[in-house]
């Protein structure tokens, strides 16, 4: 699991349970994407809660789980620039 502590200290990272948070204080938890099918059975990762970009469409649910981790660890779980 990787996590990104910011200048203010605050921990930001994309949540499984490899490591239990809540040690290292109190938790706010929020939803980085949505991950659905559409009508003809294809799978979008909607990063829109991170103001990123629609992901697909993708044949199977775990290929579309796969972009949504690697976009928001590319994009999302980096320092940002000055």
């Amino acid at each position: 699991m990787n996590l990104l502590i910011t200048a203010n200290g605050a921990v930001r990272c994309v949540y499984d349970e490899t490591v239990d948070l809540s040690a290292i204080g109190a938790l706010s938890i929020r939803r980085g994407s949505h991950v659905e099918p559409d009508d003809g059975g294809n799978w979008w990762a909607d990063l829109s809660p991170v103001d990123g970009p629609m992901l697909g469409p993708f044949a199977t649910r775990s290929t579309a789980l796969d972009a949504e981790k690697h976009w928001l660890t590319t994009h999302w779980l980096t320092p940002r620039r000055r």
